[in-house]
């Protein structure tokens, strides 16, 4: 036997079941050659799992052609009685996965002619169980912006890199600790993100602040022949549960609960605002934009706008509680409400004062930044900066900026 949850070998279902189990392990070699290899790690538990049950079965059928309606129907109560890898039973998701998996096969076979193949696909779309799809749990605004600074100020290095990158890029784990030393290349006048592995295989622009982070990291910790972006110290390469402790490591520090590496990619997600949902699930990743909706939903602010405003006029219905007296915060608090929405060279802030800012550097993309046409001067001025330096994303951006005004 072996695992997961102790599932006979190929070899011992070959010797029960051959004419069942020797067309399974041909439809594997096929889709190896066009699958990662996770998704064919998954086809072969759940090819597996089926042939499994056909052995215990009685009569098992004597060829993969002779399994019918009924060997269906018996085998989803079998399966879902299995002892998961770290629990009593596989989780509703583990079985629509694997039944999923079984009927994709079935369908294959026949849509490729085999001569193994049922005379009709045993197996229907309402065999699956429907699955709960909760919102992506992402950290708020304040919590994004207290992260990083305290893993900016962590004594190692590395901790403050994975932060910033997971945050920065929405890069999966398994992406991040297979970044190549050749990932970071120039496109253009920027630094891009070449990443070849986990499910994205896509270029993403980087920031040009981690970009140079990176080569801090490597230059001080990272051997040139290091065939890995951003290994441990001692060259070995990152695991998740490192990468998972590091990240938990910069949140206690900022005062954050147990934080899941993924959150941060949800995270950043739903703060891409103002995007198109086109951009947002080419720079994610997204195959479709049913998973990059459910982010719209987390960063819209339309239903938090309406419920707030609808929330103040029922509060006055009820009176407001007593205010403390303006005197009462000190007058440096005091001046600094007062002179929040100066603090920008080209436009307004309009960021609550209470609430942490999360974008540092990059308030013009902010959807609290505001500007008008006494900033124009300053603005054009960066515009032609950017030009001058052949920053083409920012001259873009202040060149919008500059239209809106001077359209207004």
């Amino acid at each position: 036997m072996t695992g997961p949850a102790l599932l006979p070998r190929w070899e011992q279902l070959e010797e029960a079941i051959p004419a069942v189990t020797i067309p399974m392990r041909r439809y594997l070699a096929q889709i190896a050659c066009v699958l990662r290899p996770g998704s064919v790690s998954g086809a072969d538990l759940a090819l597996r799992s089926f042939a499994a049950f056909l052995a215990e079965a009685a009569p098992a059928p004597a060829s993969l052609a002779g399994i019918t309606r009924r060997h269906i129907e018996d085998f989803k109560p079998w399966l879902a009685g299995r002892p998961g890898q770290n629990r009593p039973r596989l989780t509703p998701a583990t079985i629509a996965h694997r039944l999923g998996t079984l009927r994709m096969f079935f369908l294959r076979i026949e849509e490729w002619g085999w001569d193994e193949a049922p005379p009709k696909v045993p197996m229907f779309p309402g065999d699956l169980p429907r699955l709960d799809h909760p919102l992506p749990r992402a950290l708020d605004d304040a919590a994004a912006a207290r992260l990083p600074r305290a893993a900016q100020a962590d004594t190692r290095l590395l901790v403050r890199v994975t932060v910033e990158m997971l945050l920065r890029t929405g890069l999966r784990v398994s992406e991040f600790t297979g970044l190549q030393a050749s990932a970071v290349v120039l496109i253009g006048a920027g630094p891009w993100l070449h990443v070849p592995a986990g499910k994205l295989r896509e270029d993403l622009p980087l920031h040009p602040q981690l970009a140079t982070l990176i080569d801090s990291y490597r230059g001080a910790f990272v051997s040139p022949d290091n065939p890995l972006l951003l290994p441990r110290e001692n060259g070995r390469p990152l695991g998740r549960h490192t990468v998972t402790r590091m990240i938990n490591k910069a949140g206690q520090a900022a005062g954050l609960p147990h934080i899941h590496p993924h959150q941060l990619r949800h995270t950043l997600a739903t703060q891409f605002r103002g995007m198109s949902l086109e951009a947002i699930a080419a720079l994610l990743g997204h195959r479709s934009l049913d998973m990059t909706l459910r982010y719209a939903k987390i960063a819209s602010r339309t239903v938090a706008d309406e419920y707030f405003a609808v929330t103040e006029k029922a509060e006055a219905l009820y009176g407001q509680p007593a205010q403390l007296p303006a005197d009462a915060i000190g007058p440096k608090m005091a001046r600094l409400r007062r002179e929040h929405h100066r603090m920008l060279g080209n436009g307004w802030c309009t960021r609550p004062p209470q609430l942490d800012c999360a974008f540092e550097s990059i308030c013009e993309t902010c959807s609290y930044f505001q500007t008008s046409i006494e900033f124009r001067p300053a603005l054009a001025a960066q515009h032609d900066d950017a030009i001058a330096k052949h920053q083409d994303h920012r001259g873009q951006l202040l060149a919008t900026l500059l239209a809106r005004l001077d359209a207004s």
